[in-house]
């Protein structure tokens, strides 16, 4: 009788193989920026330097290839919380996680139209990766409250929400930097004084 596989942890991949799957969510991001959802999966295969099988062998349906690209995105927003907090000042470190996250968000709005493309909609992807945002931003706030740098009224939440709300007024070309001017306003607003 064949044994089958419990573990919920993924195999981890050959060191070719996950460069493989590297580049192809990089040329993925970059075609679906182009093309939206109709990108050629063959086209992006091709771009990356791997045959047809590869990439599906990775990615199987054209939908995963997408959510792959977004995940990414959001994982190395996570990540980077991690390694700013390890080598910067908490409020420092906590600017810098959300200048980021504004140019996390213009990426989305980038490649939405792919996003938009997934069978169902993009909400389960969104959802998914909400609880990344959040636990990140909880834990830079937790830093700099407990660094004396912010306010104790200060909430991982309110930042959020005015960020996000923000990238929903508009995404015409001076989002971004409106947005980065109210991360400023937002850290200076949120320091003690």
């Amino acid at each position: 009788m064949a044994r089958t596989r419990l573990s919920a942890t993924p195999r981890k991949l050959r060191r070719d193989a996950q460069q493989n799957r590297e580049r192809i969510l990089e040329t993925a991001k970059a075609a679906f920026t182009r093309h939206g959802g109709e990108a050629s999966m063959d086209e992006i295969a091709k771009q990356a330097g791997v045959g047809a099988g590869t990439l599906y062998r990775h990615f199987p349906t054209r939908d995963a290839l997408i959510e792959a690209v977004y995940r990414r995105q959001v994982e190395k927003l996570a990540a980077a919380e991690r390694e700013l907090a390890a080598t910067m000042a908490p409020v420092e470190a906590l600017r810098t996680w959300m200048l980021l996250l504004v140019d996390s968000i213009a990426e989305k709005q980038i490649i939405a139209p792919a996003l938009n493309s997934i069978a169902g909609g993009p909400s389960r992807l969104y959802e998914s990766s909400r609880s990344l945002i959040q636990e990140a931003t909880e834990a830079l706030v937790r830093g700099a409250k407990k660094s004396g740098d912010l306010r104790p009224e200060v909430e991982a939440s309110d930042l959020l929400r005015v960020i996000v709300g923000v990238s929903h007024i508009g995404s015409g070309p001076e989002w971004r930097q409106s947005a980065k001017r109210l991360v400023e306003i937002l850290i200076a607003g949120s320091r003690k004084t």
